[in-house]
């Protein structure tokens, strides 16, 4: 994600970064962080001991604290140093060496858990996020085995978040890890095998359990059944994440939140949105709350517009089945985009607490005017030749429609309703099969 500033100008939209400041920002974003700190030189810290999962909004989740067991609300104990200290690492919460983790990824063999998930657990393992014995075991109803699940993941593994020397090693140990097993998502049968293999692995520890449902929300609650009944945890956690879209409208989200609870208590559930696990999307409030020079500067007094674009340069490539369901407003716009928006336009939190960031994000999507059909634009892009190269329209694709209407372009444009940001226009743009590949924040500054 980029984010660029540029001057108003009654010319020209055009938006610029300089270089210099480029390369600024993002090693000051580096260097600052909102997580709690302790110094390498601490003689409590013990590295490969430690580990941390945040929360999408930057600030670390004690509720889901993975301290062996640790009850799911138990507060860890803060310990706040100078971020800005060079010999300074986050703090990694302790896990008993007797116990163990298992990380189920419940639809493996599907797109985000090969592109977003796996990735993103092995740069965990990489760090020494993780704790000393854990397993992770892909599921879902694609038949493969361990080897070939190993294949399939190790080619969206990659060593660019860390250079170091041993990192292919790491690789080879982090594949050591994973195993498969195929089985529906609606069979307790199938679960129970999961189950089976799972203890095998734990070998009699202390074991506790992560569900990550990279699945279609209407499957959710067949699987949330088939864990407790049949692969919970006996004497540790168990937990479930799901990924967005949580249901298509107000009415099936609050369903689907019934039927998770008639297996499942509240502090085991968590939603997440991946994309704000990205690096300059969380940091995006250390941008706003501890630069000086940003935080005067932050309103409808100095801001004209703000654009925030999120474009692929590829298509549906298969997973038609699942978009044309959904489209893009559904896909990136009412998640992605809007949640960018909410840090973007929020207030000061009393604290970096979760429920205060939460607090803070609700107060502006309250504010958000219902949007005019006038402000919104949808499209799908069609069929083009360039030279020897064709490109297949949307409905080409053997998993859509024929006929379908399902937008895969959409821009809006938003206005908040409060003193700070009244008549400031934020345009969400989101696209497929766009001639480049963009997630970038821009805002264009002029006094008013």
């Amino acid at each position: 994600m980029a984010i660029r500033l540029s001057a108003c100008s009654s010319s020209s939209a055009t938006f610029f970064a300089p270089s210099s400041f480029c390369h600024e920002t993002e090693t000051t974003l580096k260097r600052k962080n909102f997580g709690i700190w302790v110094c390498q030189n601490n003689s409590n810290f013990h590295e490969n001991k430690r580990f941390e999962l945040k929360a999408s909004n930057v600030h670390p989740l004690k509720a889901v604290s993975l301290q062996a067991g640790a009850p799911a609300n138990s507060l860890a104990t803060e310990r706040v140093v100078n971020p800005v200290q060079e010999d300074c690492i986050p703090f990694l919460e302790t896990v008993k060496e007797e116990s163990t983790l298992s990380i189920v990824v419940v639809g493996a063999s599907g797109d985000l858990a090969r592109r977003k998930i796996f990735p993103a657990l092995f740069a965990l393992f990489n760090e020494d996020r993780l704790p000393e014995n854990f397993t992770i075991f892909g599921y879902a109803r694609s038949i493969m085995t361990d080897e070939e699940l190993r294949n399939m993941i190790s080619k969206t593994l990659t060593c660019r978040v860390d250079k170091r020397e041993n990192c292919n090693e790491k690789m080879d140990a982090f594949l050591k890890r994973c195993f498969y097993q195929s089985g529906q998502y609606s069979s307790e049968e199938h679960f129970l095998e999961l189950d089976n293999k799972l203890k095998g692995k734990e070998t009699g520890r202390l074991s506790n359990r992560l569900f990550y449902l990279a699945i279609p929300p209407n499957m959710f609650v067949d699987v949330a059944r088939c864990a407790k009944h049949r692969a919970s945890s006996e004497n540790g956690w168990t937990r479930v994440i799901v990924e967005k879209p949580f249901g298509r409208d107000t009415e099936s989200s609050r369903e689907l939140t019934r039927g998770l609870k008639q297996y499942l208590s509240e502090d085991q559930i968590f939603r997440i949105d991946h994309h704000l696990g990205e690096e300059l999307v969380e940091n995006l409030l250390v941008l706003r709350f501890s630069n000086l020079v940003f935080q005067p500067l932050w309103s409808r007094n100095y801001i004209r517009n703000v654009q925030l674009i999120f474009s692929e340069d590829f298509g549906a490539e298969g997973r038609g089945r699942y978009f044309d369901n959904y489209g893009i407003i559904r896909d990136i716009m009412q998640n992605h985009l809007l949640q960018i928006l909410a840090l973007f336009a929020m207030d000061t939190p009393v604290s970096l607490d979760a429920e205060d960031i939460r607090n803070e994000k609700v107060k502006v999507l309250r504010s958000v005017k219902p949007v005019q059909l006038e402000d919104v634009v949808i499209g799908q892009y069609k069929g083009d030749c360039d030279g020897n190269t064709s490109y297949p329209s949307y409905t080409d694709d053997m998993t859509v429609s024929n006929n379908s209407l399902t937008p895969t372009f959409a821009a809006a444009t938003l206005f908040i309703n409060n003193a700070q940001w009244d008549g400031v226009p934020f345009l969400m743009i989101a696209g497929k099969a766009l001639h480049s590949k963009r997630n970038q924040s821009s805002i264009q500054a002029c006094s008013r």
